[in-house]
């Protein structure tokens, strides 16, 4: 069994929309979709703001480049372009973590790095994530939980979330 964190984001276009798609591309594979959580940019604040959600998936057929390779394939079908680092998007799909049937999955390989580097000081990752699977460790850094709380106040600034809009609807799984 290979289990993944993925973060989802999107802030362009039909932004709920870009995010169930992910969610019906999972069909079969889904463990748990968090809320999703409207959060404000950073990096390139001149943007519109983000919808962002975590989800975890099991596929006993997946390693961790496929989860990324599935990641890429979904933002290019929501017509994502990549013109600037932390800009606009319609999709973005991270690799968060992956457990592999021996353990974590890690790689320092700089197209797929595992854990993701910049999860323990995103609450826009670690929030969502937290709320789907309370019991959450992010590999080599410890309880979410306690990421979360180390980022005090400041780690849920400018985020809400968004019970109008869930990721998981009637007919979905």
């Amino acid at each position: 069994m290979t289990r993944a964190v993925l973060s989802l984001g999107s802030n362009l276009g039909d932004r709920i929309g870009h995010l169930r798609a992910v969610v019906d591309d999972l069909v079969g594979t889904l463990v748990v979709a968090s809320p999703v959580f409207e959060t404000v940019p950073w990096g390139v604040t001149d943007q519109p703001d983000f919808l962002n959600a975590v989800v975890i998936a099991d596929d006993p057929g997946l390693g961790a480049w496929d989860w990324l390779r599935r990641g890429q394939r979904l933002e290019d079908a929501s017509g994502r372009v990549r013109e600037q680092h932390w800009g606009p998007r319609s999709l973005d799909v991270d690799v968060v973590q992956v457990d592999g049937p021996d353990g974590p999955v890690l790689s320092e390989d700089p197209e797929l790095l595992l854990p993701h580097p910049g999860t323990p000081e995103r609450g826009t990752v670690l929030l969502p994530w937290l709320v789907a699977d309370p019991d959450a460790l992010l590999h080599g850094h410890g309880p979410v939980g306690d990421l979360l709380e180390r980022l005090g106040p400041a780690g849920r600034a400018g985020m809400h979330r968004r019970d109008d809009l869930p990721l998981l609807t009637g007919g979905r799984p």
